[in-house]
């Protein structure tokens, strides 16, 4: 029977009804196997595995000796399957014993681990010992059925050795090993290295399968540091710093800086307010801790956030200040580079200089009287300075302040970093150029200014300032080396020289006597600014310097800021904090001293007859002579003493006083020191205990002049402390 029209009606209909349920199957398979299988092919993987992070060790940061300022400590952490203790029933002998163990509350405990959740952090940062109390409820017989869905990871807890050195340049981590300031926030993408996990099969339940069905994928340590900054010279800065805030009662601090000049690297950055990297979330200030508890208690929060900002801040590099005086360096750069002016060209100053429609004074009432240009770097005159920058004009003004880098940031690798502050260009005026010769209307940046003062002293060189020197692999293979950046040459070498010449001059004869250190040849200039808004009675007084002017190679700069002592200019209280530091470093950095003839001639000294006295008396005559005392015996007087009365001895010379009388006084042969250089000689000596004493010197001696010469001759026996006569020669000299 054929069939009807009817049925054949249906059978297409049914065909058709077919062949669209079939294509929106195809269609419906079709997107979840191409658009969503990778999403669902996670979702299988989440609810089937479960997985436990493996933290990386965070990379070491060093100072450019290898001293470890920042390090990682394995710790562990603890966390929990909730399914997995419900499957055991052991929820309340596991949330005792772990509160007991991890010294938390029973209550939370037991809160987390019987959360409808599959995994749950319990405690991290577990020191060892603590982990391994609950390892032993692991394996132990009357507990382990009931601790299988409690497991241990790897993590790591950051320390710092050095507690608060330089707290703002290195910065610290959050609870999650993230850096949150400083260098360990720069480089954080170096230094966290990348995660690795523990997957494991469980069942419906939750519940973990055996563990052959657990894969393990090892996380990868992060990257070292090896940094620019020196811890010695990084403690100099600090321990210098703290001394000149309490000493001038600074009402804002003191900070600093000490940079190669010939590289850019930081040598040492800090201020006299650092704060624990080990607990960076307590405030050090105290009067700032009851600031805040005697505000509401609603506003406290907020003030406590803000001020623990202000103690992690760098304003080294993010805030700017008006430099004062010490700004003049560039002026006198650029003006000589310009020829606008020479070292003797003629000025005047009566203690003040009309400019526009303003009488604007000296810094000195009744002026300097006349004046070469290189006695009014000397004395510092605004006058002076007022009308070279007017030499100079606006537009190669602007020209320097932005080819110094003072408009921009210099680069370097830390956070935060601010720019300075010029007038508006567009409104410039003579009157403006005028005050901003002295170092008035502008504002740089510390970091801005000793960087473009280094330029002044290397030749001309803007360098790019970096504080980290090397990035390396957990197997400590260099990844990486910051090599010194020239960003550009602004002045000529020759315009260097001079001006290097002209600052030492400001030291030796000029405003910046107290900054004068015997042996090394530093130059710098002075500043005092008063801050906004004027007549108030705030000021900054800060001292730029570097050493030695012949050859530089450490430049530092100091800012005090408000001063509430006996005195604020920059040359009385800045100046003598700069002496100390680089005093300090040069010698630590074995920089060769070289002595004039006049130093050489003060620092001799005569030794004194102190035969008969008490050794306390003898020790308090010595004292004034900064000699180094020996005694010898076990008696109260001094019986007899080496070198005798008379002897001429450099400063820190030994001397040794006898307690009781010497049988046989021992004898030192005397060793050759013909061919080496005066420092080694030194050395040789003071290791023999014997004393050194140049002769016959003309005009200056340097560490590393050669001796050509000596007194006794070689091999000839002297008794200990002996002064041994030694003559030299400057090999470049000929």
């Amino acid at each position: 029977m054929e069939p009807t029209k009817r049925m054949k009606k249906r059978m297409l209909f049914g065909l058709c009804a077919f062949t669209i349920v079939l294509s929106m199957l195809i269609v419906r398979v079709g997107f979840i196997q191409i658009v969503q299988g990778e999403e669902l092919k996670r979702q299988a993987l989440e609810q089937q595995t479960k997985d436990v992070v493996i933290t990386p060790t965070r990379g070491t940061i060093y100072d450019c000796n290898g001293k470890v300022l920042a390090v990682s400590a394995s710790v562990e952490t603890v966390y929990a399957h909730p399914a997995q203790i419900k499957s055991d029933g052991g929820a309340e002998i596991v949330a005792a014993k772990l509160a007991e163990i991890l010294e938390m509350d029973y209550e939370t405990v037991y809160e987390k681990i019987t959360k409808n959740v599959s995994y749950v952090y319990i405690k991290k940062k577990v020191e060892k010992d603590v982990a391994d109390q609950i390892r032993e409820l692991k394996t132990a017989e009357e507990t382990k059925d009931y601790f299988q869905g409690v497991g241990l990871s790897e993590d790591s807890k950051r320390y710092y050795p050095m507690n608060s050195l330089a707290s703002q340049v290195i910065g610290f981590v959050g609870t999650d090993n993230q850096g949150l300031a400083g260098i360990e926030a720069q480089y954080d993408s170096y230094l966290k290295g990348q995660t690795g996990k523990i997957s494991s099969l469980k069942n419906a339940s939750g519940v973990s399968m055996d563990e052959q069905h657990e894969e393990q994928t090892a996380a990868q340590d992060g990257y070292n540091l090896v940094l620019t900054l020196d811890e010695t010279t990084q403690h100099f800065l600090e321990n210098h710093l703290k001394t000149a805030a309490e000493e001038n009662k600074l009402g804002n601090g003191a900070c600093g800086i000490v940079m190669n000049v010939k590289t850019g690297e930081i040598l040492a950055m800090g201020t006299d307010g650092s704060f624990d990297l080990n607990d960076p979330f307590t405030l050090t200030n105290e009067e700032e801790v009851e600031r805040i508890a005697a505000l509401p208690e609603e506003e406290q929060s907020e003030a406590r956030s803000e001020a623990l900002q202000q103690m992690w801040r760098n304003r080294l590099i993010s805030d700017s200040y008006e430099p004062g005086s010490t700004f003049k360096i560039l002026v006198t750069a650029a003006a000589l580079e310009e020829k606008v002016v020479t070292l003797e060209d003629q000025f005047s100053c009566n203690g003040a200089y009309h400019v526009a429609d303003r009488n604007i004074k000296c810094w000195k009432s009744g002026g300097h009287g006349a004046e070469t240009f290189l006695e009014g770097v000397q004395n510092s005159c605004n006058p002076v300075f007022m009308q070279v920058g007017l030499r100079l004009g606006q537009s190669k003004f602007l020209e320097y302040f932005n080819g110094f880098g003072l408009s921009q940031k210099t680069g370097i690798d830390l956070p935060g970093e601010g720019t300075g502050i010029f007038f508006d260009e567009s409104s410039f005026t003579d009157l403006d150029l005028a005050v901003a010769s002295f170092g008035q209307g502008i504002q740089v940046t510390p970091l801005e200014l000793i960087t473009a003062v280094s330029a002044v002293a290397n030749g001309g060189y803007v360098m790019e300032p970096h504080v980290v020197k090397e990035i390396r692999d957990s197997n400590n293979n260099v990844v990486e080396t910051i090599e010194p950046k020239v960003v550009r040459q602004i002045i000529s070498e020759e315009t260097s020289e001079t001006v290097c010449s002209v600052l030492e001059s400001v030291v030796t004869d000029g405003s910046a006597s107290k900054a004068y250190i015997a042996g090394y040849h530093v130059a710098g200039k002075t500043g005092t600014s008063e801050k906004l808004p004027r007549n108030n009675g705030k000021y900054i007084a800060s001292f730029m310097g570097f050493a030695p002017a012949n050859d530089p190679e450490i430049a530092c700069l100091v800012i005090l800021d408000e001063p509430n002592g006996d005195f604020y200019f920059g040359g009385q209280i800045a100046a003598p904090v700069v002496h100390d530091i680089l005093e300090d470093t040069l010698d630590y950095l074995e920089v060769a001293k070289q002595y004039t003839a006049e130093e050489l001639e003060q620092l001799s000294k005569s030794m004194p007859n102190v035969t008969g006295m008490s050794v306390s008396e003898a020790k308090n005559e010595l004292s004034e002579y900064n000699f180094t005392v020996k005694v010898e015996g076990e008696g109260d007087q001094v019986v007899s003493q080496m070198p005798p009365e008379g002897t001429a001895l450099s400063e820190n010379s030994t001397v040794i006083l006898y307690t009781e009388e010497q049988e046989e006084q021992k004898t030192i042969e005397l060793p050759d020191l013909y061919g080496k250089t005066y420092r080694e000689a030194r050395e040789i000596l003071t290791s023999k205990g014997l004393n050194i004493h140049p002769v016959g010197i003309e005009e200056s001696i340097n560490d590393n002049d050669i001796v050509t010469g000596q007194s006794p001759a070689a091999g000839t026996l002297v008794y200990p402390a002996t002064a041994i006569e030694v003559e030299t020669t400057n090999l470049n000299a000929h």
